[in-house]
């Protein structure tokens, strides 16, 4: 919108000169009514200096006005985004997006009380349109950006999601960026145009999550015997789900690989999302410990060597 305003009202050098030399002439006519009779000129100056002076104090009630019914505009879309409980994120973004435009206005509104002339103000600005426009092309994609978030949803308030080498929880979006707390408590601010450009990963998508634990035992373990221990392991975590929760399936042991010093088991369970992290802690603590006891040991590093006499 702003780039086709400038291009709208196209301005050249000549013009550019000719305003100058015009405010110039304004100057010199000044200083020869002022030597020729400066009562007159003081009296005009005068007069001039009170119309803008109540032109100022216009502006000032204007923008407190203005300022004020956008303050109050705010908390009432805040007011009715709560009662019909709608989701922060797009919560957020509306309402920064509405402050926004009604502060752009406030301002061209107190810039014509002002007496500038707004169509030579827009002109001054299409001078250095191009590079006005690329200095505002990142902004406008961010707010394209929000716009595509806010459409497909990739996420909501609250959720914790990864993206652009950042993971936290979904704060709020404005409509140039997304803010995501981090789980040690930093406020990250992610661009709405390459967020929305990029891969995003939604862990509060679904209410149930799978963890994937491996285990390395050395060589010689009884696997059945190791399979039995670890299913004993997580089916005493009353959080380990089963298939009587739907969308869960019932611990899984198996054999995963042979590496070179170790045989790895994996082991996988369902848990509700909000148990995920502190389930999986606790189960390799246990694993850690209850192993041992039961006879299957941890492996080291080892190397074989073979020494064939000639």
């Amino acid at each position: 919108m702003m780039s086709s305003i400038l291009q709208a009202v196209p301005i050249s050098p000549d013009q550019i000169v000719e305003r100058a030399d015009s405010a110039k002439a304004a100057v010199s006519q000044f200083n020869e009514m002022l030597v020729k009779d400066p009562a007159t000129a003081l009296e005009k100056l005068g007069q001039d200096a009170l119309q803008f002076g109540i032109k100022v104090i216009l502006a000032l009630i204007l923008y407190f006005i203005g300022a004020w019914l956008i303050k109050r505009i705010k908390h009432a879309l805040q007011r009715y985004f709560s009662h019909k409980q709608t989701d922060r994120a797009m919560a957020t973004f509306i309402s920064s997006f509405v402050s926004v435009t009604l502060s752009i206005l406030l301002i061209v509104v107190l810039i014509g009380t002002l007496g500038v002339n707004t169509t030579s103000l827009a002109a001054l600005l299409a001078a250095g349109g191009m590079a006005l426009g690329m200095a505002l092309s990142g902004t406008v994609q961010n707010f394209a950006g929000g716009l595509m978030l806010m459409v497909f949803k990739p996420f909501k308030a609250g959720d914790y999601i990864e993206a652009q080498g950042y993971a936290g929880v979904v704060a709020e979006v404005t409509i140039v960026g997304t803010h995501l707390v981090t789980v040690d408590n930093r406020r990250v601010v992610l661009p709405n145009g390459a967020l929305s450009n990029g891969n995003i990963v939604n862990y509060s998508s679904f209410p149930l999550r799978r963890i994937d634990l491996p285990v390395s035992v050395e060589y010689g373990t009884d696997a059945a015997a190791c399979r039995e221990a670890l299913l004993g392991i997580v089916r005493e975590d009353p959080r380990i789900l089963d298939t009587k929760t739907p969308g869960a399936a019932d611990p899984f042991v198996a054999v995963q690989k042979l590496s070179d010093s170790s045989v790895g088991f994996i082991v996988r369970v369902w848990v509700k999302g909000e148990d995920y992290w502190p389930a999986q802690f606790d189960l390799n603590e246990r694993i850690y410990t209850e192993l041992p006891k039961a006879g299957i040991k941890f492996p080291f590093p080892q190397m074989d060597v073979h020494v064939h006499h000639a």
